[in-house]
């Protein structure tokens, strides 16, 4: 009963790495890198590289500032505060269902940042992690999470069908056969970070249960507008009221946050918005920062724009609270630079944990069918290396686009930055092309690309901004791009003298499963 039973899981286990593994990893991909998406950038965006604000930010100033770029017709503007991590302010505004592009501020001079031409780390590589930049209905977020899910099922049948998981977490054997290598592999990346895989998982999945439950709040708040309404403003704290129709002023922002502060005791805002803006009816919104904090808190205060009246004060209930925490742990938007590359590592495990189980299947399988070529496994090694090999390609050629194109660049009425998330989805779909069409040297061949390709980004940047590996804002982008380019190199090499397509006698392991 006990074989069976474990046989049941090694199946279930099988098959849903199989299926789900090539998403799994691209979120893997992107939610790691997106640990220093703020870093990411710095990098891609050089006019950005700016020392830390010596005085605080007045944001009298800075509303005097954006003032006459805020259209009539908007009915908000926001601008988020420097932070360590990030040195300028970000403005941003709405105006129907346009999308308005983040404009950077120099807190120093108080005068606009040209625009960067690019979405960079947090508007390409961090939404991708959780929607694929799939919106329509909410797709690309409900294929993450079934993909979490199924995450969550092959780390509990993980556990299940390895029996000696702890034995094996001592067990590494470099050199021996690729299947071999691949499983130690697999084992020790699969145990030594299996809370922090599990903890990821089910915290993406609680972040966003209003999309994949939407019945938690629909039962008790009512269905339509006016039951998300209420739940939203009793969950985080929305506030509104509508317009006077009627032109109104607006007062000091200064004495506001400063009013926060003393009712925060000493917690200080990271965002203000200001709402219905040049209307009677303004009002202003801060929310208080939880750099220093694991919860990401909704604390928040709106003040009448007119007045700076407190016109309402928020602080999440005890189960919104515990959700804000859960949230905190999983985006680690707190300052704690050790966890953070704790965080990136483990990200990393995740990447490794993936690629291992699909060299392990691809090679069981070539060693139990050493006569004939399974269609199957020619689909699945195809859709391996342009996941595994072909989306960190992908990635360096965003990056490297960044550096070449013209900051003016437009082609068929795409600007820049669309321009350089078309050269990642295109990059992409060729190292897929290149899999099926030349599978017998694709490991190698994308091995040597990822290391030439991160190299040269290296130089691309100090050739367009004169800056080195030393330059503070550069220097860890660089430092891991060096460093990726050596992993890559030493592969390449290692491939070289071990082609993948070596049939060899499947594990005993693997004969079980």
């Amino acid at each position: 009963m006990e074989n069976t039973f474990r046989q049941s899981m090694a199946w279930l286990h099988t098959w849903a790495g199989v299926v789900l593994g090539s998403v799994l990893f691209a979120v893997f991909w992107m939610g790691t890198l997106s640990v220093f998406d703020r870093e990411i950038d710095r990098w891609m965006m050089p006019a950005t590289r700016l020392p830390a604000a010596t005085e605080p930010v007045s944001l009298d100033r800075v509303a005097q500032l954006v003032a006459p770029a805020v259209p009539q017709r908007a009915s908000q503007w926001r601008v988020d505060l420097p932070t360590e991590r990030v040195p300028v302010l970000r403005f941003t505004y709405k105006a129907g269902k346009d999308e308005v592009p983040v404009r950077q501020i120099d807190p120093e001079r108080m005068a606009f940042v040209p625009d960067p031409g690019t979405k960079g780390g947090s508007g390409f590589i961090f939404p991708f992690h959780y929607g694929l930049h799939l919106k329509w209905n909410a797709i690309g977020s409900w294929i993450v999470g079934a993909c979490a899910m199924g995450m969550l099922v092959l780390l509990v049948t993980g556990v299940i069908v390895h029996r000696k998981i702890f034995a094996q977490f001592f067990t590494f054997r470099p050199h021996k056969r690729l299947q071999r290598a691949s499983l130690d592999l697999h084992n020790l990346s699969g145990v030594l970070a299996l809370p922090f895989h599990f903890t990821m998982t089910l915290s993406g999945l609680i972040i966003f249960f209003s999309i994949f439950f939407p019945q938690a709040h629909v039962g008790v708040y009512g269905d339509g507008k006016d039951g998300k309404a209420a739940f939203t403003e009793e969950a985080y704290g929305k506030y509104a009221r509508p317009k006077a129709k009627a032109p109104g002023t607006l007062a000091s922002l200064d004495a506001m946050a400063a009013q926060a502060e003393r009712l925060w005791g000493g917690g200080k805002p990271y965002f203000v918005r200001v709402w219905h803006p040049g209307d009677a009816n303004s009002y202003v919104e801060l929310r208080r920062s939880y750099a220093r904090d694991v919860t990401m808190n909704l604390d928040q205060i709106y003040f009448d724009g007119a007045t700076g009246a407190v016109l309402k004060r928020f602080e999440a209930t005890p189960v919104m609270t515990a959700q804000r925490f859960i949230s905190g742990i999983h985006f680690i938007q707190f300052q704690h630079w050790p966890l953070r590359w704790l965080y990136f590592a483990g990200g990393l495990t995740g990447c490794l944990l993936i690629a291992t189980g699909f060299l392990f299947w691809l090679e069981g399988r070539r060693a139990r069918h050493t006569q004939r070529r399974l269609a199957g496994v020619r689909v699945v090694e195809g859709l391996t290396i342009g996941s595994v090999t072909g989306i960190v390609i992908a990635t360096l050629a965003f990056f490297a686009a960044n550096r070449l194109l013209p900051a003016d660049a437009a082609f068929a009425g795409a600007e820049r930055a669309a321009l350089e998330m078309w050269v990642f989805y295109l990059t992409w779909l060729g190292t897929f092309a290149h899999a099926w069409l030349r599978p017998a040297g694709a490991w190698r061949a994308q091995a040597l690309a990822i290391a030439v390709l991160a190299l040269a980004c290296v130089l691309l940047d100090a050739a367009t901004t004169g800056a080195h590996m030393l330059h503070p804002a550069a220097a860890g982008m660089d430092a891991l791009l060096v460093a990726l380019a050596a992993l890559a190199g030493a592969a390449a090499r290692r491939l070289a003298g071990q082609p993948l397509r070596r049939p060899a006698p499947a594990p005993a392991l693997e004969r079980q499963a």
